[in-house]
């Protein structure tokens, strides 16, 4: 796992194998916005400590969705260390495990890729603690606003810190190579829909849930790549 600062003492990213998560920090109060896979709860822990942060300090877990990659550390790091674990009302009983992760619709292209995820270990029943709905105000980033974002996976979500310019847009952008909607869709068009609706946030950093963050000319890319998506599925 590789650690990279994204905002001086603020905001740094957790970069997996595959996928990553974001460490957000108000003051030493922290809050990780998804928690990568199942077994990487110890690393985590110590790209907190290698910060002088200490992981008792953290004291939520926000999951943008329910997908393996994304949530698989979180039931671990709360059992340690107290923090609450949130997600979106829809993606609540799939976290938890009472129902089963929703199946992508995928484009022929997508099919190799998919698979490839699917080596990451699957997550265990995950708790969660609040179950958040849009536009919420979440108590950390000074005032973080829910966004759901549909269409990747029903109950996804993106985090925006309107005071500091930043957005978590979770798996509905990508930013592999290029600014992109991301894959793996239950509903392409709903997540086109929810690509522009996050783009029109127009955030100075975008952070996305594969790729590397947008810290420059953030807002206009996202809008440039938002709109060049057709509108039909």
């Amino acid at each position: 796992m590789d650690l990279v600062e994204v905002l001086p003492e603020r905001l740094h990213m957790l970069r997996f194998p595959i996928g990553q998560a974001y460490l957000w920090r108000d003051g030493e109060a922290l809050t990780l916005i998804d928690s990568g896979h199942a077994g990487s709860a110890t690393a985590i822990e110590d790209a907190i400590r290698s910060l002088g942060l200490s992981p008792e300090r953290l004291e939520r877990i926000v999951l943008t969705h329910c997908h393996r990659d994304h949530i698989g550390a979180a039931d671990e790091l709360a059992g340690r260390w107290g923090a609450q674990v949130l997600a979106h009302r829809l993606e609540a009983p799939v976290v938890r495990g009472e129902v089963p992760v929703p199946e992508p619709v995928l484009l022929d292209w997508e099919i190799p890729l998919y698979e490839h995820g699917l080596t990451v270990p699957e997550a265990p029943p995950t708790r969660v603690d609040r179950e958040v709905e849009d536009g919420e105000v979440l108590p950390f980033g000074d005032g973080a606003v829910v966004v759901h974002a549909p269409g990747h996976t029903p109950g996804s979500i993106g985090i925006h810190l309107p005071h500091h310019g930043v957005l978590f847009a979770g798996d509905c952008i990508a930013g592999v190579g290029q600014v992109m909607l991301g894959v793996f869709n239950v509903d392409r068009a709903q997540a086109r829909a929810s690509f522009r609706r996050l783009a029109a946030l127009s955030p100075s950093v975008a952070c996305f849930g594969h790729g590397d963050p947008l810290t420059t000319d953030a807002a206009a890319t996202l809008h440039t790549a938002a709109e060049s998506e057709p509108s039909v599925p």
